[in-house]
């Protein structure tokens, strides 16, 4: 297979390698079982005080329903707890006493993290996180879905040029043959 086929793959294996590498640095932080996707929410909530799950997922940039799915699991391990909002749908986000023992171990991940980046990004041929910033901004622009489908639509028009075409030859094959199908 080419480079291109298994372009998911490959990057799913590089944020799953970095992603392990964050993680493993909690195991050495005295932190075992937090993972990366916890630390921003952990961290705006630290900074901005209690929020929705929508807020928190905005200042994120993440889906609502990946904010809800951690926010759930930050409240199983009682790093979070979660209070009604104003109406009956909405749940209010706020740090519970375990966040704040580990937000200064998180502080110094984090400085940690981005400084690596950074030089991860010096010996790259142009920055990772340019090129993250490139591709969402692509596809907000036209998602990943929309070309996809259009190239199956365009797969599909040729193939049945193709169909057609074969089935004229073919016909005309059993005309030369004086109507009989061989």
């Amino acid at each position: 297979m080419n480079p291109e086929e298994l372009l998911g793959t490959r990057l799913r294996h590089v944020l799953e390698t970095m992603d392990g590498a964050v993680a493993e640095i909690y195991r050495d932080l005295g932190i075992p079982g937090f993972r990366p996707r916890y630390a921003p929410i952990l961290r705006t909530l630290a900074a901005t005080g209690p929020q929705s799950i929508r807020d928190l997922a905005a200042a994120t940039g993440v889906t609502h329903s990946a904010a809800s799915q951690t926010v759930a699991q930050l409240a199983r391990e009682g790093y979070v707890e979660l209070t009604p909002g104003q109406d009956a749908r909405q749940r209010i986000v706020h740090l519970a006493l375990l966040a704040h023992s580990v937000l200064p171990a998180l502080e110094v991940e984090t400085a940690a993290t981005v400084a690596a980046a950074r030089e991860l990004d010096a010996e790259l041929p142009f920055p990772l996180s340019d090129l993250v910033s490139a591709i969402n901004a692509a596809l907000a622009r036209r998602p990943f879905h929309d070309r996809i489908a259009a190239h199956l639509r365009q797969d599909q028009k040729q193939s049945r040029a193709t169909g057609r075409a074969a089935g004229q030859a073919a016909a005309q094959q059993v005309r030369r043959a004086g109507g009989r199908a061989d």
